[in-house]
Order: structure tokens, then C-alpha cells, then sequence
């Protein structure tokens, strides 16, 4: 009697524990290997622009600054807009890095965020010339400045949650909105950067310090209000 084909898929059998192990380490190295080559791409493009202008930089000048074939660079940006929202796409990766430090509570919220503000300084506060770059091609470019708007709105959303904890834990005004201070903390670390590309002097580090320190002075609640 004959016996009909079974119409059951037949699932492969999965991998031994080491195989999908070298596996995930493989995918892992090459993944750095990509994020390690666009940032390559992102600061050569940067320099090329900060030295003569967004518009005066092709992107063969890009890849050839970065020492790599003219074809990699489309194989990460789109065109040579999207080369910028790098910056803002770092600056996301500065505030989602803080969250697993403000989960764990083992630090003042007051002590998180000032290190969140400085890190924040540290790329844009390489030099003067690149950060002047970055900001003038987010005013002349709705490509650039719809990939900042997407970080800042998400960034936006975090440093809420971070002031949220900061209300919960007595050390910032329970009586402030959470959305707000997020905005005013964010506008103070721009409008800081924005202002040290145009003076150069002192550090960004030193701006951002002094921003941060008037920043928590508005927003910490009194100490005498403060939990024991």
C-alpha cells in the first residue's frame, strides 16, 4: 500500500551551542567593522567640511579622505546629507548608554547627569571648526534636520524618565514637568555648543560644566526639602 508524501515542512536541526556561538561572534565582529568604518566615513566628511564647506565637499573627496573605495560610501549613507546625522545618532547612543546607570539607583541623579552632559561635549567638542560644521549643515539641510529632529524627540524621551527619577528620589522640584526639563536640558547643552563654536575659548567641557552647574541650580529641589 502506498503511503502519501507528508505535506509536514521539516524544520532544520539547530546548531550545536558552539556553532551558534562562533555564529553570534562573527555577526558581532562584523558589525564593529561596519560601525567602525561609518564613523571613519562621518569624521573624514567632517573635516573636509569643516576646511571648505558642506556644499564644496563631493563624496569621492569623502571616501578618499577616509582611504576607501568610492563605492563603500553608499553602502551606509544614502547620500552625503545623511553623512551628518551621524553626529546626532551618537549623541542618542551618549543619553541610551546613561539609562542602565539611572535603573540602578547607586548614584545621585544630580551626579548622572552632569556625567551625561559632559560626554555629550566630547564629540562636537573635538574642535570649534567641526562642530560649526555639523550645526550649519542642520540649518541648510531638511535631510539633516529631520534625522536630528528624530534623535532629539527619542533623546528627548529618555532624559524625561532620567528628571522623572530625579523627582522620585527628592533631588530635583517634583513641582516641574518632566517633558520640560528635558527640553531646558537639551537646549542648554545645544545653545552651549552652538555658542563655544562661535568663541572657541575655553574648552566646550569648561561651557558645558558651567551651563550644567546653573541648570541644576533651577531645577534641584532646596536641600531642606530634601529626603534624609
Amino acid at each position: 500500500m502506498d503511503t502519501a508524501p507528508s505535506t509536514r515542512e521539516t524544520l532544520p536541526a539547530p546548531l550545536p551551542p558552539t556553532l551558534q556561538a562562533a555564529q553570534a561572534k562573527s555577526a558581532g565582529r562584523r558589525q564593529r567593522r561596519a560601525d567602525e568604518t561609518r564613523l571613519r566615513l562621518f569624521r573624514a566628511a567632517l573635516q573636509l567640511f569643516a576646511a571648505r564647506g558642506f556644499n564644496n565637499v563631493t563624496v569621492g573627496e569623502i571616501t578618499e579622505a577616509a582611504d576607501l573605495g568610492k563605492g563603500t560610501f553608499f553602502n551606509y549613507f544614502e547620500t552625503k546629507d545623511h553623512v551628518l546625522g551621524v553626529m546626532a545618532e551618537i549623541q542618542m547612543g551618549v543619553i541610551r548608554d546613561s539609562a542602565p546607570a539611572f535603573a540602578e539607583a547607586k548614584k545621585s541623579v544630580h551626579s548622572l547627569l552632569h556625567r551625561l552632559a559632559l560626554r555629550l561635549a566630547e564629540e562636537p567638542g573635538r574642535s570649534p571648526e567641526l562642530a560649526r560644521a555639523v550645526i550649519s549643515s542642520f540649518l541648510a539641510s531638511p535631510v539633516v534636520r529631520g534625522l536630528v529632529e528624530a534623535q532629539l524627540v527619542e533623546g528627548r524621551r529618555l532624559i524625561a524618565a532620567y528628571m522623572e527619577q530625579g523627582q522620585q528620589r527628592s533631588e530635583i522640584d517634583p513641582a516641574l514637568t518632566k517633558e520640560l526639563l528635558a527640553m531646558q536640558f537639551q537646549q542648554a547643552m545645544m545653545g552651549t555648543i552652538l555658542l563655544w563654536s562661535l568663541e572657541s575659548r575655553p574648552t566646550l567641557a569648561e561651557r558645558i560644566e558651567e551651563s550644567f552647574q546653573h541648570f541644576w541650580r533651577a531645577v534641584a529641589l532646596p536641600v531642606r526639602e530634601q529626603k534624609k
